[in-house]
């Protein structure tokens, strides 16, 4: 399977450039690369010697570069939502709305992003993908996408399924969606196959997340003190979206020992600046991108101890919140927040702690759940 790399950091910092050196480097090595921009101006292009289009063209050996166009790709993913409604309604209703019409609203670009990824990521004719996304919250919130969908999912259906309103109408709405489907319809439960389904691409997609082997953020800076800051921001607000952060990338810089110290414990490369089209020195001082499977995970849960540990560097304890409704614990950081689904031995139980240590969120766990409770981390 292929491994997916995208670069966090402020803009202006160079992450493109970065995110090209790295496309190269890996085709270097004898990778099958694909290199993946969203940004719709010439600049790229310019960068990459080539025009970009919603194709895939190669520009060197081992080496592709695609566009991601969301009005094309919203028409292609259109067609195959199209082609879903059919194999589950008899009579579909979609049929007279063309992609050709539908317009771009705010937010779909990064679910068009996502869905173009998993694609190119499916075809199998990629050993390495490199992302030049926006590289900030708004791609950490789409790497978080999968397990936001998935805890909507099965939140709002466990609500529709325990309602004495579903009670109610489910013997009339039963019947009616067995006319209307090519499926059974079940009876049991609000849950159809579309909705399965669905559950087990989002499982997919969090698999695939969760696992720095398959894809890996890696944090763009300059010495500059609010590139710094922005970058460690964003290193800890990755964690939420339980993507790995595999090192730090310094551009047109050194290594300080002070830069190191604030991105310790991850590898901290420098790269210097580029001088034309003279990629090579790049090339040479890019990290070894295998070795995101060295930094400390997002989550570790640990049955025994009854744990537990969220890895949330840049934060401190006044900028978390833990609130813990039922069955699941919700983590609030870096203006995102994270609902972790408690493992069976783990459900049914309150908390009975938390603090920082090292970096780490640690929750403790008793063996009874307690109706609700909110606090920020001592």
């Amino acid at each position: 399977m292929p491994q997916i790399l995208t670069f966090l950091g402020k803009g202006g910092s160079g992450r493109t450039t970065v995110a090209i050196a790295a496309a190269k480097q890996q085709a270097n090595l004898g990778r099958r690369v694909l290199f993946v921009s969203q940004d719709p101006t010439p600049a790229t292009g310019i960068l990459l010697g080539v025009p970009l289009t919603d194709k895939p063209q190669s520009i060197g050996a081992n080496l592709e570069v695609v566009l991601i166009s969301a009005t094309v790709a919203i028409e292609r993913g259109w067609e195959e939502v199209k082609r879903i409604e059919s194999r589950y309604l008899r009579s579909p209703l979609l049929g007279n709305v063309y992609g050709q019409e539908l317009a771009i609203l705010p937010g779909m670009d990064s679910a068009i992003a996502l869905n173009a990824l998993r694609q190119y990521d499916a075809s199998g004719k990629y050993d390495t993908i490199v992302y030049d996304g926006t590289g900030d919250l708004t791609t950490l919130r789409m790497a978080g996408m999968a397990d936001s969908l998935s805890w909507y999912l099965r939140r709002f259906v466990a609500v529709v399924e325990e309602s004495d309103l579903w009670r109610t109408v489910a013997p009339i709405v039963q019947p009616a969606m067995a006319a209307m489907m090519t499926i059974a319809w079940t009876g049991e439960t609000a849950v159809s196959a579309p909705m399965q389904e669905a559950n087990n691409f989002l499982s997919k997609s969090q698999d695939a997340i969760g696992n720095p082997q398959r894809v890996a953020g890696y944090i763009v800076v300059t010495d500059e003190p609010a590139a710094i800051a922005t970058g460690k921001y964003l290193w800890g607000s990755a964690q939420q979206s339980g993507l790995t952060i595999g090192g730090a990338i310094v551009n047109r810089g050194t290594v300080t020992e002070a830069l190191a110290a604030e991105f310790d414990p991850l590898g901290v490369s420098a790269i210097p600046n580029r001088i034309g089209y003279d990629w090579q020195p790049l090339i040479d001082a890019m990290p070894d991108f295998s070795q995101a499977v060295m930094a400390p995970k997002p989550i570790t849960i640990d049955v025994p101890k009854r744990e537990v540990r969220l890895y949330l560097p840049g934060f401190d304890k006044t900028q978390v919140k833990l609130t813990q409704s039922g069955p699941e614990v919700t983590i609030e950081a870096g203006d995102q927040r994270r609902n972790i689904l408690l493992p069976p031995p783990l459900k049914g139980s309150s908390v009975t702690g938390a603090k920082f240590q090292n970096g780490f969120l640690i929750i403790r766990f008793s063996k009874k759940l307690t109706s609700v409770d909110s606090e920020v981390v001592r």
